[in-house]
């Protein structure tokens, strides 16, 4: 293939032998007006993905398979990045089925200028009763928080509006992402919102198509959903810090609630009657969520479990966050710029810091 290459397709992997066969086959399906080529970084499966994808590879000379010895996502796509050769260059998980127009949706808005970063909408589509549960409350305002990047598949042509640094995957330029370093592997997690914080702290314009909404399997257990958000908030909080203006207000309400519990159970006797009063509040609208996702679950037993993966999300969230403020710092150039506060805090500002993206070695 060589440099008839256009499109390169970066899949970083770990443990996805349940999902691997049909998010490949979704990927070379796509319908574009060029050479793709699909590169997955394995960070040590102890499954059969590996295996699965070997002999993919063996079928379609188009994929490639590489390690990722430091196993996380930041890592693995820098590790694709590394052995990519096409101008464009398209993130995908293992995870999500995206439509088969996504590559070329993508690079036709990239060619129209305007934007760098072009992406879809996060569609959750639950296989499992917890992963089905998850789907149904992100579909709600409690579940989303505030973010755009949840939406249903519009192919409305066109139809187009801005994210902020809730993103999920995106296509670019090669060169784009060369230019930004590439994803820092500081962050495990949460490392496309940390991109897309350096994009916007340039004036980058980050583009969401409703048509290119891929659809993600959420977690199907509540450990692994806590565990999940858990790890969110903690680089969520990182995230703060080294950008202050990637917090948005909403940002606080999952510590918010987790501080509200504890109070609630052990503040001092004024403080713990206003705490329970508010944790009262809380849970009602938690059990309203669950009442409103009836007409939309496919089960009532979904619509049941409601509640429970919100209240998982949302103090998972909290916890990783106040676990973030205690391992890094509290954000408090972000609060003070919520706040309307100016003034010099000694809060790092990355804009311009190096990013640590050692697994980026490239390539003549």
């Amino acid at each position: 293939m060589g440099d008839a290459v256009a499109c390169s397709v970066l899949v970083p992997v770990l443990n996805e032998e349940r999902y691997i066969e049909q998010a490949v086959d979704a990927m070379r399906r796509q319908r574009f007006d060029g050479e793709l080529e699909f590169i997955f970084a394995d960070g040590g499966s102890s499954d059969r993905t590996r295996e699965i994808l070997e002999r993919l590879a063996q079928e379609d000379p188009r994929i490639r398979v590489y390690d990722n010895p430091s196993r996380s996502v930041s890592s693995g796509l820098n590790v694709c990045l590394s052995h990519a050769r096409g101008h464009w260059v398209a993130r995908m998980d293992a995870h999500t089925v995206y439509p088969d127009d996504y590559i070329a949706r993508g690079v036709a808005r990239l060619r129209e200028g305007g934007t760098r970063w072009v992406s879809g909408p996060q569609i959750p589509t639950g296989r499992g009763p917890v992963s089905r549960a998850v789907a149904l409350a992100l579909g709600g305002s409690l579940g989303r928080g505030g973010s755009r990047k949840w939406g249903v598949a519009d192919r409305t042509e066109g139809a187009e509006y801005e994210l902020d640094t809730g993103v999920f995957t995106g296509v670019w330029e090669r060169a784009t992402l060369l230019e930004y370093g590439g994803w820092d592997e500081r962050w495990p997690r949460n490392s496309d919102s940390e991109m897309a914080a350096r994009f916007l702290a340039r004036g980058e314009r980050l583009v969401c198509l409703p048509a290119m909404g891929g659809r993600y399997v959420p977690r199907d257990s509540l450990r692994g959903l806590w565990r999940q958000y858990v790890d969110y908030g903690e680089f969520r909080a990182r995230t703060y810090r080294r950008h202050p203006h990637s917090m948005r207000a909403s940002h606080l309400l999952a510590p918010a609630v987790v501080l509200t519990g504890a109070a609630a159970l052990a503040g001092p006797p004024t403080l713990r009657a206003w705490a329970r009063f508010g944790e009262a509040l809380y849970l009602a609208a938690l059990a309203a969520a669950g009442v409103r996702s009836r007409s939309a679950a496919e089960r009532s037993a979904d619509a049941a479990l409601v509640p429970l993966v919100l209240f998982a999300m949302h103090h998972g969230h909290g916890v990783g966050q106040l676990r973030g403020w205690a391992r890094y710092g509290p954000p408090l150039a972000a609060i003070l710029r919520l706040a309307g506060t100016s003034g010099a805090t000694g809060a790092p500002h990355g804009a311009d810091a190096p990013v640590f993206a050692p697994s980026l070695v490239l390539r003549s």
